[in-house]
């Protein structure tokens, strides 16, 4: 059940990051919600690395918690704020992808 929460963790760590990226864009009140959705999101994402960490290794737990984000939002910045993408940004994605589920296998 801690997996679950760390992976729900870690899309509430792409949450924040990409309401990072909206408020560099935005002004005004908009700019505001997206600040609120920035604390939301990562006392989310906070609260349930803490929960899944109470039984996961605090390395590991840490380690897909981080991955899951930089990978979501490398993601996220090709897919919504349209950034460049080419052969080694993919590579180096996969490479992510496959080290965190090498974590998963390997953890007891």
């Amino acid at each position: 059940m801690n997996w679950i929460f760390l992976i729900i963790a870690g899309l509430f760590e792409v949450g924040f990051t990409s309401c990072l990226g909206k408020i560099r864009e935005t002004t005004g009140i908009e700019k505001y919600w997206w600040t609120a959705g920035f604390v939301v999101f990562l006392l989310c994402s906070m609260l349930l690395l803490i929960k899944a960490t109470q039984t996961l290794p605090l390395g590991t737990a840490y380690a897909v918690w981080t991955g899951i984000g930089a990978v979501g939002t490398v993601l996220i910045g090709i897919f919504i704020f349209h950034e460049p993408v080419n052969f080694l940004r993919l590579f180096f994605i996969s490479t992510l992808i496959f080290s965190i589920v090498g974590l998963k296998i390997v953890s007891h």
